[in-house]
């Protein structure tokens, strides 16, 4: 298969949780719980399916402006995600990475994503990267000005600046594949939301209109044969 017929990494928009449990007359927090569960399925699908890199939008840095209640539920999820599904992760020789502003997040969740981490290390399968407490925008600012106290320093000169350079001080540069080949959005929604803003510049995108708690592993199948058969020229003919 040619390289732009492969699917390294995939990046999706976990979009529709608040909505599956409104339908069902059920408090949003349940919307998360069951779309928390939906994550292993997706996961494993995806892992089986040979894609070497998963990033999952799990809380970006907009979200705190949430309902406390809310925000307080999303933060113990990762503890009991973990908590729950650790084994099979180990089993399927998952690693886990976190890719956000993991200082700003409560202690309780810290330690867990940060175990988490370290358990895996050594996996060599799928990276399961969640984007927690991410945002592109703070990530390209943080970049800048990281690239700008080298420059500041004397360790860097302005003519080293090139993208290969900000690819690298972004938060998917420890990545072994940064961009996402493919961007998926569930929910119906047709919008990026502060993702990847970097990274996607030729990526594919595809949206569902399943709510993400509804997504299931014969979707992502058709996800990724519909990719398989596009045509990425990477704006050459």
């Amino acid at each position: 298969m040619s390289d732009e017929k492969k699917l390294n990494h995939l990046a999706i928009i976990m979009d529709g949780n608040g909505r599956w449990a409104q339908k069902r007359f059920l408090p949003r927090v349940m919307g998360h719980k069951q779309g928390m569960n939906n994550i292993e399925k997706i996961a494993l699908a995806a892992n089986d399916l040979g894609i070497k890199v998963l990033t999952l939008y799990a809380f970006s840095t907009e979200n705190w402006g949430r309902p406390s209640d809310e925000v307080n539920y999303l933060m113990k999820l990762p503890i009991k995600f973990f908590d729950k599904f650790m084994p099979k992760l180990m089993a399927n020789n998952v690693k886990v990475n976190i890719m956000g502003y993991t200082q700003e997040l409560p202690q309780a969740t810290l330690e867990v994503v940060q175990k988490a981490m370290d358990d895996t290390k050594n996996n060599t399968g799928m990276v399961l990267n969640f984007a927690f407490n991410y945002g592109a925008r703070r990530e390209i600012t943080t970049a800048v000005k990281e690239i700008a106290q080298k420059v500041v320093s004397g360790d860097l000169s302005v003519n080293q600046i090139n993208e290969d350079l900000i690819s690298e001080n972004l938060l998917t540069g420890n990545l072994p594949y940064p961009d996402p080949d493919l961007i998926l959005r569930t929910s119906g929604e047709e919008r990026i939301s502060n993702f990847l803003l970097w990274q996607l510049a030729y990526s594919e995108l595809a949206f569902s209109d399943k709510l993400w708690p509804d997504f299931n592993e014969d979707d992502l199948q058709r996800i990724v044969l519909d990719f398989k058969n596009r045509n990425r020229r990477f704006g050459k003919l």
